[in-house]
């Protein structure tokens, strides 16, 4: 007789993640920078792989959707397609997003109660990361689907159709997401004037107002590989902490994520390298207190 799968004889407190999103050997984009965090904050996370093209030269397999599909039929013939939640970031082409869809569909006929944090990777400040056609297919059919979506200024335009030049102008592209489908979003990075800003909006019931807030967030003068993954997986692990009060959440992912990347930084500098000549890999074993016990430095402000 086989031994029980502990995580699901046994589940923890927080949840079973199933995260699908880009990998790569070395440094810390995609399931590298999310897997690790969720685990620390006391998630069963199970990562499946897609690809990643950060580097001037890439090697490996890219799984595409009918493969992907097929590891799913794995979990199911073994049952252990029960997860409390489905993370996803980057996905490189329509077909592996539509196989998502399936996926997110099949999750939820198992557990009708998945969360499913999207972060819909599309591009920043203006340059696509994917092929443009993805933006309808996440306009029309992700979001509709998503608890929890976790877009950029740039992302949160596209899927809205909207620009986004001042806070109200955030706020107003958080409530057309919500009417579009997630109760949850948090734009991740909004630059108004030289300042930027999270903006977080909850819509505890359809039909009524959210609770929208703030949080001003330093600019580090360098750039850093893998923190919008980062980001996310934060934020998917705190609010299931603190699952009717998104700042908080939020103010402990920022906090956590703020004294990575100084940490980053400093490190860099001590190594006696530049950290405006090249994209940073971000120092996340070195800094797992802060992921799992945050000062929080970072405080939200609610709009009222």
């Amino acid at each position: 007789m086989a031994p029980p799968i502990l995580s699901l004889a046994l589940p923890s407190e927080t949840g079973r993640v199933l995260s699908i999103q880009s990998h790569t050997v070395q440094g810390h984009v995609g399931n590298k920078s999310a897997v690790f965090p969720l685990q620390i904050l006391g998630y069963d996370v199970d990562p499946i792989n897609s690809d990643y093209a950060g580097y001037p030269t890439f090697k490996g397999q890219v799984l595409n959707g009918q493969q992907l599909w097929e590891l799913i039929e794995g979990l199911e013939a073994n049952d252990l397609l029960y997860y409390t939640h489905l993370l996803t970031g980057y996905i490189g082409s329509v077909s592996f997003l539509s196989a998502v869809l399936e996926v997110v569909s099949k999750l939820r006929s198992i557990n009708p109660e998945l969360t499913y944090v999207c972060d819909p990777v599309l591009g920043d400040e203006g340059k696509f990361y994917v092929p443009q056609e993805l933006v309808s297919v996440y306009r029309e059919r992700v979001v509709p689907m998503a608890s929890m979506l976790t877009p950029n200024q740039f992302e949160a335009e596209l899927l809205t159709g909207s620009r986004i030049q001042s806070e109200g102008d955030g706020r107003e592209a958080c409530n057309l997401l919500h009417a579009a489908g997630p109760s949850k979003v948090v734009i991740t990075s909004i630059n108004i004037d030289g300042i930027l800003l999270l903006i977080g909006s909850y819509q505890k019931e359809k039909g009524h107002p959210p609770k929208q807030f703030k949080i001003v967030i330093p600019k580090i003068p360098a750039y850093f590989a893998g923190t919008g993954d980062l980001m996310t997986a934060l934020l998917l692990g705190w609010s299931k902490k603190y699952p009717d009060n998104l700042e908080k959440a939020a103010e402990l992912a920022v906090s956590s994520l703020q004294a990575l990347l100084q940490r980053t930084l400093n490190d860099y500098r001590s190594a006696g390298h530049d950290p405006q000549s090249t994209t940073l890999e971000i120092r996340l074993i070195q800094s797992q207190n802060d992921i799992r016990n945050p000062q929080v430095k970072f405080k939200a402000e609610i709009y009222i």
